[in-house]
């Protein structure tokens, strides 16, 4: 795909990542935690332009966590915005900008390699896109709650009322999985129509 072709769409795919960011589509609070559909635009920029191109998505990402972390913050942004107070500290802490950043970056980055790993092995375009977006989809929920457990477990669970460690399995099991199933399915559909319609071939 030439460059201008990837310039074009990743425009696009930052302009769908806004869209997301300023509509209720993009997380939608669960109590505590935001189910999220933004990471979707990244997967299927990473799988479709590269690892780079991904990751810059990724980067996006991270930004319009920050932003709505620090300008509508719930209980728990301190995990994703400095200029949230963490409970009992009075301040912020930059961790929670590795928190909102990295594991976003790593999205687009992951979804691609899998992709291309698993198409390399079962030269199967469609079971190559659907391991790629489960395999990014679950990428930002491990990492995030991850870091999050590294670095303000105790915060985190006081604020929601529960240990650390029931929380993890919680998010995994209620958010986690299924984000990833709806990552597969629509990334997949996304990837292919895309594909299509900038002229590369399903199967390229």
């Amino acid at each position: 795909m030439k460059k201008t072709k990837k310039l074009v769409l990743f425009a696009m795919f930052v302009a769908i990542i806004g869209i997301l960011f300023i509509t209720p589509l993009g997380m939608i609070p669960l109590g505590a935690i935001n189910a999220t559909t933004m990471h979707i635009p990244v997967i299927v920029g990473a799988i479709i332009m590269g690892p780079k191109f991904g990751a810059a998505l990724g980067g996006v990402f991270g930004l319009a966590s920050f932003l709505k972390a620090s300008f509508a913050p719930m209980a728990t942004s301190f995990a994703f915005s400095p200029l949230v107070p963490v409970p009992g500290l009075g301040r912020g802490s930059l961790w929670a900008l590795v928190i909102a950043f990295v594991p976003r970056i790593l999205i687009g980055i992951v979804s691609y390699y899998i992709y291309a790993i698993v198409k390399k092995a079962s030269k199967n375009e469609t079971v190559a896109m659907g391991v790629g977006a489960f395999a990014g989809s679950l990428t930002n929920t491990v990492l995030v709650m991850g870091l999050i457990g590294m670095i303000f477990a105790d915060d985190y669970a006081g604020v929601v009322g529960k240990a650390f460690s029931l929380i993890l399995r919680s998010t995994v099991v209620v958010n986690g999985i299924p984000e990833a199933l709806v990552a597969v399915i629509i990334s997949v559909a996304v990837c292919k129509a895309v594909k299509k319609a900038v002229g590369v071939r399903a199967d390229a």
